[in-house]
Parts: structure tokens; sequence; C-alpha cells
């Protein structure tokens, strides 16, 4: 249980508050690659953080990520002109490049130095792993980019799922590393369902938590027999990067792994991405499919407003909530908290000691 003021504290993240500091000082993910797929492609809006946002990819292919509005009246950059390496606005024809300076002012006298002094927030990018990422902080203290090892997988074993929470980022966060709901909110009634996952009797897994570097591991237990036991380790990587084992299972073993990250757009919303990878074979059809709960703009289907389209009937013979896909059953429990949980009147028991 958390005060008030400590819940405050961890959720807001617009700039100037200390979570907001924090965050800022971490790569973190602004958009699929894919959104912006070719130089000169039309640019997109990003909010990230509270801030909002646009990101473009010049003609050079390198891309960019500026404040939206621009520097001279505040017209929105999204509606821009993407061309001959930079961004310019459609009201008076200013022109920006990747890293914000002021290429051309057309509407001002002919030796006016007007562009020489304005600069256009800009913000660093790294493109990896089908994603952009951003760095938001001080100039001066730009982190090494980190270089986990799902960032370098081929391509072909990849997928990567984005989707918005519309919840507040820590709601997502606490999840991730929460191994004791896959027994209640992902059960499955099906009789494959024993066999393709690794879900077992236990419902009251015993856990060890190891503080690293790097954050924590989570180590759920469960017995499966007299002498035997299934050992699920789940990672939480800072800031907000959830590393669990998905999968089927082969030999006893899964066969891939997921890293979840819950980047805040803002204090009420999450941009979620599933980074699923396959340790060794390429994903198939069926894997990149379940991207399909989204629409083009990477919004649920399945929300709030529509109930997740929850079947009575599938929550009585096929599974345990009446919504398909384990990414909107997990939307479903964090996004009907409300925006920002009122953690004052949570009550914490053994199965939340990550979060203790």
């Amino acid at each position: 249980m958390l005060s008030r003021e400590e819940n405050e504290l961890l959720t807001r993240v617009h700039a100037g508050t200390p979570m907001g500091r924090l965050l800022r000082r971490y790569w973190i993910p602004a958009l699929l690659s894919e959104e912006i797929p070719v130089p000169d492609c039309p640019p997109v809006r990003v909010r990230l953080l509270g801030e909002d946002l646009v990101a473009f990819r010049d003609t050079e292919g390198k891309i960019g990520i500026l404040d939206e509005h621009c520097s001279h009246r505040g017209t929105s950059l999204f509606y821009g002109r993407n061309e001959e390496c930079g961004l310019r606005c459609i009201y008076h024809g200013w022109k920006y490049d990747i890293e914000g300076n002021v290429l051309e002012t057309p509407a001002e006298p002919s030796g006016s130095q007007l562009k020489n002094k304005v600069h256009h927030n800009a913000y660093p990018c790294m493109e990896a792993g089908g994603m952009v990422f951003t760095y938001m902080g001080p100039r001066g203290q730009i982190p090494i980019f980190p270089t986990y090892a799902w960032l370098g997988i081929p391509q072909n074993q990849i997928y990567i799922a984005k989707s918005l929470l519309e919840c507040n980022y820590l709601q997502g966060l606490d999840g991730d590393c929460d191994s004791a709901h896959l027994n209640f909110l992902h059960k499955m009634f099906t009789p494959d369902a024993r066999r393709e996952f690794l879900r077992h009797d236990d419902q009251s897994p015993t856990f060890e938590i190891d503080e690293m570097d790097f954050g924590f591991r989570v180590a759920a237990i469960r017995k499966i027999g007299p002498d035997k036991s299934y050992v699920r380790i789940s990672q939480f990587v800072m800031p907000f990067i959830g590393c669990v084992p998905v999968g089927r299972e082969i030999d006893g073993k899964l066969d891939g792994f997921k890293a979840v990250y819950q980047v805040p757009t803002d204090d009420n919303n999450t941009w979620r991405y599933d980074f699923f990878f396959k340790w060794s074979k390429p994903m198939t059809k069926e894997d990149s499919s379940k991207r399909d709960f989204v629409g083009p703009d990477y919004r649920k289907l399945r929300n709030i407003r529509n109930n997740y389209l929850q079947d009575r009937q599938i929550q009585k013979t096929v599974n345990f909530t009446g919504i398909e896909e384990f990414l909107n059953q997990d939307a479903c429990a964090t996004e009907s908290m409300g925006p920002i949980v009122n953690r004052a009147k949570e009550h914490l028991g053994v199965s939340d000691s990550y979060i203790i």
C-alpha cells in the first residue's frame, strides 16, 4: 500500500516531475520503424511523457523527433512537407532538419538572420530491433545506448505488438512480473492448453526475488510433482521493461521470450510494446497474427468502451475471463482499475511480493 503522495511521485511523468526527470535519463521507445518506413514518407505524431512531438525520416533515411508545433506561429508540423532533408511547415514554409536547426524562413526578407536566432526543440534518436528510441534528458548526459540481446536478433525471429493502454504505465508494469495471475487471468479450459503451455495446478507459487544492478528478477516456483518444480523467472529492467518467458513448451522448455516496454504517453495513457522473439527459429504467420488485436492506429479493437467484447458463454467453457487474446485480458485487468489506481486502497499479499 502506498500513500497518496508516494503514488503521485511514481505515476506523474510530465516535465519537471521527479519521475518525469528520471525517465528522461533513459533511451525510450518512441515509435515503430514501420511507422516511418521510407525516406521522405509522411511524418507521424508521437506523444511521450506528456510532450506532443512529431517524427519523420528525412531524404537520407535519418530520423528526427521534434516538438510538434512550429517555432514560428505554432502550427502542427504533423501536416508538414517532408522534403529535401527537412520538415517544412505548411503555414509559412519554415523548414527544420532532424536536429531542430531552422534551415529556411522563406517569408522573411532576403538577408534575414531570424533562422539563425531560433532553434526548434529536437531529441536525438537511435533505431534498433524495429523500434525508434529517443533520449529526452539533458544533452550533456546522454547514456550509452543499451545493447539488449533482443535488439540484435534477426528480424524474421521477432515481431512487435504495439498497443495503447488506457491507464498509467505503472499499472501495466506491475503486471509484467506478476506470475500469480497466470493461473487465473489467462487460464484456459481447452484440452490442449495444459499440453501446449506451462500452466500447472499449483495456484499459490512461492517467490524468490533477487535485486540486480538492472532492477530485479522474480522466480515463481510451482510444484508439479513430489520431487519436481516448475520455476518461472521474470525480470524487471529499469525503467519500465518486463522480461517474461512465453511460447509453447518443447521438450520441457519454452521456445520464446518477451520483453514488454510500458512507455508513458502521459499520466493516464501508455504505449505498450510487446517485443516477442524466438531463440533459434523464424516466426510463423500464426505468431505474427497476434498483432491483429489492434487497428491501424494501434488502439485495441476490444477495449474498455465495448467491455473487451467479453462473452459470458466463453467464460464458462473456453477461458477464465470470456475475453479473447492474452493482451486484451491484461488490458482489462489494468485499465479497469481506472486511469491511475488509488494504491492506498490496495491490500497486498504474498503473491505481490515483487511489488512490495
